[in-house]
């Protein structure tokens, strides 16, 4: 039975064994990555303090849909996701930043944001270039470009602050903090965040909790590196779940970054990353 254990990124091993992770479970959890971990504690602080303004001062910032192909600003709970096959939206709030979009950050948000921004592009681009190298020479062949050409830096590659308040009493029955979901993009870099919660599923339905040490990134497969493999590495479902007992009343904050594809990029025969990524947001009620 597979548990985790942390792949140590300065490790002779480390590629071997990120890979292996990957393809166990689509998740993997690096320690003694090069991430500035002052950044990290940097970035939660200034987004801590964005949400702890007021609504009509967060609403300021509310996305706009009229940014070209990107929606950039806040995204209050009641236009939060709802789960492919869920009724409930998810119990969160968040902010998408894309240094290409003309609207500003807070005046509360630092510099540290674009730089843990621009510093997880670079290990994820790595990352990616382990996995395409550990690809099956039929799945290599089938690849419309290397993978890392198919990242798109400075547009499409999303950092997304999620805050996942306390747990009112009058949640909407069967609302949790996020449902079971696959993420759209190649991976998904998360940098550790405030509090536990996130699990994946395991192939026989079981569930397993992601270490949330303070000092890891944990990494999962998205739905277009599923695609583009052609299913060598699969996205695995996972989740936030509520807490319980007084963690009910404490905040949760997550900082991932979705690492996505240029529009054009071809994933397979049936879908260029553009066509793929607005049928995935209609479904999800966001696009």
């Amino acid at each position: 039975m597979f548990s985790f254990h942390a792949v140590d990124y300065n490790a002779s091993g480390a590629k071997k064994n990120f890979v292996e992770s990957i393809k166990q479970t689509g998740f993997a959890v690096l320690k003694n990555h090069p991430i500035d971990l002052s950044l990290i504690e940097q970035s939660f602080s200034d987004w801590k303090n964005f949400f702890q303004l007021s609504e009509e001062e967060k609403k300021s910032f509310l996305f706009k849909r009229n940014f070209e192909d990107v929606q950039c600003g806040f995204f209050p709970a009641s236009t939060s996701e709802t789960a492919k096959g869920f009724t409930a939206k998810d119990l969160k709030e968040f902010y998408h930043y894309y240094p290409s979009s003309p609207r500003a950050l807070p005046d509360c948000i630092g510099p540290s944001t674009k730089k843990l921004r621009d510093q997880l592009i670079i290990v994820g681009k790595i990352l990616l270039s382990w996995l395409e190298e550990a690809l099956p020479q039929s799945h290599k062949d089938k690849l419309s470009q290397a993978l890392t050409d198919m990242v798109d830096e400075k547009k499409q590659t999303l950092l997304r602050v999620l805050h996942y308040p306390p747990l009112a009493e009058d949640s909407m029955e069967g609302a949790v903090r996020a449902a079971p979901h696959e993420d759209i993009n190649l991976i998904t870099l998360l940098v550790a965040a405030t509090a536990p919660g996130l699990q994946l599923q395991k192939a026989n339905g079981e569930w397993l909790d992601v270490p949330c040490e303070p000092d890891t990134i944990c990494v999962n497969v998205g739905d277009m590196l599923q695609e583009c493999s052609n299913f060598y590495y699969k996205a695995t479902t996972h989740q936030v779940l509520n807490p319980n007992g007084k963690d009910r009343f404490l905040s949760r904050y997550s900082i991932p970054l979705f690492l996505h594809c240029k529009p054009g990029a071809v994933l397979s025969e049936r879908y260029t990353a553009k066509s793929y990524l607005e049928e995935r947001l209609g479904e999800l009620g966001v696009l």
